[in-house]
């Protein structure tokens, strides 16, 4: 990969906290099977930033992303508590709590039989600080961000939030969208439009590893 190469890395968070149990038991849907689908069907490389609550609640789905050669599975925490408060509105992670949350997590994917992690890990919120960046250091993991917003969540128009990633994209970006049907209802149909105009543009799909491989080069 060459800098500036157009390339870009779209990430999917499979954020469930850990309270949303009686919601899910309710028939709520926080999974979205088809949009893996349809990035199998578009052969569309991507990181699944999961909570280790979203494997526990769906162990197959969860083996099966994480056993695709498509895709790579980063920590997103066990909880999908905060690491930094205010965090819109998350419940809070205490300092002490913070480290064993996310190997818990990782302990969630194992037992899901989640082969393909990778150590990276998305604060829930993106909301951290230096004393969540000091507590997770024994765990090594690297922090990833973005810089492109989709603006899926709770959306309602898939063709507003295609055009809010389309406008944004730059080579090298890093997309955030979601894999909750709950929160993102649209993103699989965001998507759908999402690839094929950037395809078009000359941009290709990586995953977030390889952009790192990259940028240590």
């Amino acid at each position: 990969m060459k800098a500036g190469e157009k390339v870009v890395a779209l990430t999917f968070d499979a954020d469930m906290t850990a309270d949303e149990g009686p919601r899910a038991a309710a028939g709520e849907h926080f999974d979205n099977p088809g949009l893996i689908d349809l990035l199998r069907r578009s052969k569309v490389p991507a990181t699944v930033f999961m909570t280790g609550r979203w494997a526990d609640e769906y162990p197959a789905q969860a083996r099966s992303i994480g056993a695709d050669p498509l895709f790579e599975v980063g920590n997103h925490s066990y909880s999908h508590y905060a690491f930094k408060s205010p965090c819109y509105g998350l419940p809070a992670v205490t300092k002490d709590g913070m480290r064993a949350d996310v190997a818990r997590a990782s302990a969630s994917f194992r037992k899901a039989g989640v082969r393909n992690t990778v150590p990276y890990f998305r604060f829930p919120g993106g909301c951290y600080d230096d004393a969540s960046l000091r507590a997770l250091a024994p765990e090594k993991v690297t922090a990833v961000q973005w810089d492109v917003i989709s603006g899926d969540a709770f959306a309602t128009d898939p063709d507003a939030v295609a055009e809010q990633v389309l406008d944004e994209v730059r080579p090298g970006s890093l997309v955030v969208m979601h894999c909750t049907r709950s929160a993102a209802p649209v993103t699989d149909e965001a998507v759908e439009r999402i690839v094929p105009e950037l395809r078009e543009r000359g941009y290709r799909f990586v995953k977030v590893s390889d952009l790192i491989r990259a940028a240590r080069r």
